[in-house]
């Protein structure tokens, strides 16, 4: 059952919903700024390319405009423009089947007093690793450690049970630290 406007409280994350769903473009401006960096993060992680984490959310304001009235608890907003930059990164990265290759501004490292690669090792192996995952895992990983998502937002988001979810997330984390203790 939806609320009407008149029966949320002014101001309320669940107001600014139904404005927005309601046309008012300002409310709307005002969901982008509250949550387009965590949609942006988390198009990254999936799709390792910031063009691509780009065009995702980019395509997932597209689809949270238009489906903003579908939204039936406005109090999960953030975690339902989450899911849809996921879900939208993870569809062009499977498209776009990229192989992403990191890059190192060395040139500029070198030429500095403090030239040090060995922090950005660990960083370098993480990404091969998470870029070697299918685009489906790295989303679950997107949600759970860059969105926050809990078990339960997870299970939502990946259409699983939660302890299904919790399951999965364990053997991809171990297959994460096997393939870092290897590197």
């Amino acid at each position: 059952m939806t609320t009407s406007i008149g029966e949320i409280e002014r101001g309320s994350p669940g107001y600014l919903v139904e404005m927005a769903a309601a046309g008012d473009e300002a409310a709307f401006a005002r969901i982008v700024v509250a949550h387009h960096d965590a949609m942006e993060r988390v198009a990254y992680i999936v799709t390792g390319d910031l063009d691509l984490a780009d065009d995702a959310t980019a395509a997932a304001w597209s689809l949270a405009w238009r489906r903003l009235g579908s939204l039936r608890e406005p109090a999960k907003l953030r975690s339902w423009l989450v899911s849809i930059a996921a879900n939208e990164a993870r569809g062009l990265a499977r498209s776009r089947r990229r192989h992403q290759i990191l890059e190192i501004e060395v040139a500029a490292q070198i030429a500095s007093d403090d030239f040090d690669l060995s922090g950005r090792e660990s960083d370098i192996d993480l990404a091969n690793a998470l870029a070697r995952l299918d685009p489906d895992d790295r989303r679950l990983l997107a949600l759970r450690y860059v969105a926050g998502f809990d078990s339960f937002e997870l299970a939502k988001a990946s259409g699983r049970s939660a302890s299904g979810t919790r399951a999965r997330l364990a053997r991809l984390l171990a297959r994460l630290r096997t393939e870092l203790d290897r590197g």
